[in-house]
């Protein structure tokens, strides 16, 4: 792996949020600035393919992506701001298994995006048990 590639890794692995790769860019052009956007791209691609990387899309029209180190959460889109927010829920991973075992399955994986609206005459309510702050998306 290159240094150009490592340091792309790096920026990645250091990001709070789903960053695409205009944005990859941006923050790895700010450490070394003879990276090229097509390094970038061609990184991600390889990353996405040695399943080191995880590509989302969460509307918007761009890809955005994260490590797929930080272990098992699903995402919560303000189709309005572009914000994600990542959350865990027992309840929901419970519903999911007995869903599979119903049909017939065992579950060996799956994956939630939802997306919403925050109603307007509400304040901001505080996360939801299991949900992680900081990593929200740009």
């Amino acid at each position: 792996m290159t240094g150009q590639r490592r340091l792309i890794a790096r920026v990645l692995s250091e990001a709070e949020d789903h960053p695409d790769v205009e944005e990859l860019y941006r923050r790895a052009i700010a450490l070394d600035n003879r990276i090229s956007i097509a390094t970038v791209y061609r990184t991600v691609r390889l990353l996405e393919e040695k399943g080191i990387l995880e590509r989302h899309d969460f509307g918007g029209g761009r890809a955005r992506y994260e490590p797929t180190e930080h272990g098992p959460h699903h995402h919560l889109i303000d189709i309005d701001s572009g914000k994600v927010i990542e959350f865990s829920d027992e309840d929901f991973e419970a519903l999911a298994r007995s869903i599979a075992a119903k049909l017939g399955f065992v579950l060996v994986g799956h994956r939630l995006e939802l997306f919403g609206k925050r109603k307007a005459a509400e304040p901001e309510t505080p996360a939801p048990p299991g949900a992680r702050r900081g990593r929200t998306g740009a």
